[in-house]
């Protein structure tokens, strides 16, 4: 087993594995001709802000053959970045060390179970938004809450099989349990693993700039859209990369990360002021709730978090 004192990878190694699960999940992609996007070369000048329409030879993202085939993909390039894994921990492995390793392997990459409350921190951070969807009486069960609208239409599609299901399980398994596995292996510090694995997942979203570019009509206008687009989106994919590590390696399950990847896709982006401009009569409650997240998410993160005995957190 790893020590500190004696690593089994160097941090070179481990920089360049984790590049190489980058490049495999994001490659496959577009490896396959059924899985890559296609574009009109034409110029469209566009008011700044709206996209153009979707012409009859183009092949765009939500296209449903084109989810299919992303979804074998990915799926595909996960199972190789867990051999990768297995195949490091192989070669890697020690006279005199003996252990299972199929065991070790799942251990080190998180397939195990997870405490009730590494679950619930997620929920907790989003009290405003749940919150208003109550006032709006949308949570499961309540008068504006249907069945088919709420669940089959939005889950059972194969846009929601991609948004909620397929996208949170493999980019957490590829970017959490594969690259903390091995800096980890490579004797990396906690706060390396926390704070500069993420940016690996948050290049990972760097190609959607392309798409951008050629849905706001290929333009100076749709240039710039797609660098600030893209920017955010690595920015807010790297912080909530931070997050995902911290619940990966506090509780040593996969189950906290893909649970918060699936809650935050499902939940979206909060807009407080938004929410408060539908409904300024409870500005103060609505203020309240976001307050009492926020607090709450501070003070439960790290308590909650934690799993005894955890491999990566003793």
């Amino acid at each position: 087993m790893y020590s500190d004192s004696s690593p089994l990878l160097s941090i070179t190694s481990a920089h360049l594995l984790s590049g190489l699960f980058a490049c495999i999940y994001v490659g496959s992609i577009y490896a396959s001709k059924s899985a890559r996007l296609r574009f009109s070369n034409r110029k469209v000048n566009l008011p700044e802000g709206q996209a153009r329409l979707k012409l009859q030879n183009e092949r765009w993202r939500d296209d449903p053959d084109v989810i299919k085939a992303r979804l074998l993909a990915v799926t595909s390039a996960t199972a190789i970045c867990c051999l990768i894994v297995f195949i490091v921990m192989k070669n890697v492995n020690r006279d005199d060390e003996i252990y299972n390793l199929t065991a070790n392997a799942w251990l080190h990459l998180g397939f195990t179970w997870s405490n009730v409350l590494p679950l619930v921190i997620t929920p907790l951070l989003f009290s405003g938004p749940l919150y208003v969807q109550f006032l709006e009486k949308t949570l499961p069960f309540q008068e504006n809450w249907g069945f088919e609208k709420h669940v089959v239409c939005r889950f059972l599609s194969i846009v929601g099989l991609r948004n909620y299901f397929v996208a949170p399980i493999t980019e957490e398994i590829v970017f959490r349990a594969c690259v903390l596995t091995i800096y980890y292996l490579a004797g990396a510090s906690r706060k390396k693993m926390i704070f500069l694995s993420p940016l690996v997942f948050g290049a990972a979203h760097i190609h959607h700039a392309f798409e951008t570019y050629h849905r706001y009509g290929r333009t100076p206008t749709a240039a710039k859209r797609a660098i600030i687009s893209t920017i955010i989106q690595f920015s807010y994919t790297s912080v909530f990369g931070f997050y995902c590590c911290y619940l990966f390696l506090r509780s040593g399950s996969l189950l906290p990360p893909i649970a918060a990847h699936m809650f935050c896709n499902i939940m979206g982006i909060p807009q407080p002021n938004y929410e408060i401009s539908l409904m300024p009569d409870r500005k103060l409650s609505i203020s309240a709730a976001y307050l009492f997240g926020i607090i709450g998410f501070a003070y439960m993160l790290k308590p909650w978090s934690y799993t005894n005995n955890c491999l990566y957190w003793q």
